[in-house]
């Protein structure tokens, strides 16, 4: 008997309880919908005709999350905004480029310490350089920090790591999923690539009068297919180009987020984002046999200090080339810990050049810790810092005394 659309039914309730759950409780929904898909899967019993293994669906509810991955990066381009990025000039240049060289070098030394071979170590660069935007937004509104003065620097250290990944992963995907073997022809696919992402976007700003006008349709149905048709062709092309689907996304979200429809855009693509996106985070857990995660532990512990050592470091030198407090400055570096949905991308262009497991382990282990950890470093990063100065004031007086 075809149960497709109902093991997909079983899917979205068990991702709808968890997002009840994890509203209930005030928390970051992205660890919850990977946890719930880890549970299920290969290993789960089959109860009745409610079978949790998801055999006959699970290449559908795969390519599902593909989309939930396209959706994610349009609606990401949306609100990038490439004028805010210019207008952000000192917050993107001070923290961005400390915030990624720093997290980017612990990758490296991640990398180099684990014995990983290039592109693997490529990955994990990705994977811890990439804070995830979803989170960071979420715990800026429910703190009601969004108004305070570190946020600007916050956002803009954030944009600039978000352009970096883009760039990153079209890199990683010349070099992982092309087939090229030399450095000549890696360079060449990269190169390419590049080249492909920059004339669109110079193209497409040069044409958003005439994307305007086209746009201009008052039914909703023709204005929202017309929408997805540009989305599904720029995506599906890139990938012609060895361009990450994902990128072509990006690209075409960035192109009508200049538009003057760009909020009717938002507004009818929030919906797929929000579904396809939790289908996405629910479908890289179904991906994952629990049992295997214990080998990535102890290299995803040493990833973790390091993440947070770089994320203070660079948020202590941003905040004071910025003329912040330390207090302050200590609220950014901690606001950007948070992993989630650019480094699963990352794991998932590993997988899909056939990459060492474990880095599929490790990725999970990582953005479970830090999607959980990073909303608390935020949240009690005043209380923290408070416990910093009475222990220097202390040592101090012993030191006078």
């Amino acid at each position: 008997m075809d149960m497709l659309i109902f093991e997909v039914g079983i899917a979205v309730a068990l991702i709808t309880l968890t997002g009840l759950i994890s509203a209930r409780l005030r928390f970051s929904v992205i660890p919850f919908y990977i946890l719930i898909g880890m549970a299920v899967g290969p290993h789960a019993p089959q109860i009745g005709i409610v079978d949790l293994r998801f055999i006959e669906s699970s290449a559908f509810i795969e390519f599902m999350g593909r989309l939930g991955i396209l959706f994610l990066l349009f609606y990401l381009g949306l609100e990038f905004s490439v004028s805010r990025l210019l207008k952000s000039g000192k917050a993107i240049l001070t923290g961005g480029i400390f915030y990624v060289g720093l997290n980017f070098a612990s990758g490296l030394l991640l990398g180099w310490f684990m014995e990983l071979p290039l592109k693997e170590t490529l990955v994990v660069c990705g994977i811890m350089t990439s804070s995830s935007t979803a989170i960071v937004a979420k715990v800026l509104v429910d703190l009601k920090r969004t108004a305070n003065p570190e946020t600007e620097i916050i956002m803009g250290m954030i944009m600039f790591d978000d352009l970096f990944i883009a760039i990153h992963i079209s890199i990683l995907t010349g070099l992982v999923l092309s087939g090229a073997t030399s450095f000549l022809s890696v360079l060449l696919v990269s190169l390419s690539a590049m080249l492909f992402i920059v004339l669109f976007l110079i193209i497409g700003r040069k044409s958003i009068k005439y994307i305007d006008k086209a746009l201009n349709i008052k039914s909703s149905e023709l204005f929202l297919l017309t929408v997805m048709t540009l989305l599904f062709l720029v995506a599906g092309f890139s990938e012609t180009l060895h361009v990450a689907e994902a990128i072509g996304a990006l690209m075409m979200g960035l192109v009508l987020g200049e538009s003057r429809h760009a909020s009717r855009i938002e507004h009818q693509v929030m919906p797929f984002k929000d579904f396809f996106g939790a289908i996405f985070f629910f479908s890289f857990g179904l991906t994952i046999e629990p049992s295997t995660l214990g080998g990535a532990v102890g290299m995803t512990i040493i990833a973790v200090i390091l993440t947070i050592a770089s994320n203070y470091g660079a948020g202590m030198i941003a905040g004071r080339m910025s003329g912040m407090t330390p207090k302050a400055s200590l609220k950014v570096g901690f606001t950007l810990v948070s992993r989630g949905e650019f480094s699963i991308i990352m794991a998932n262009i590993g997988k899909a050049g056939g990459l060492m497991v474990s880095i599929q382990s490790f990725a999970v282990l990582y953005v479970l810790i830090l999607a959980v950890l990073g909303p608390i470093l935020t949240k009690e990063a005043p209380w923290i810092y408070g416990q910093y100065e009475r222990l220097r004031n202390r040592l101090r007086r012993k030191e006078t005394g």
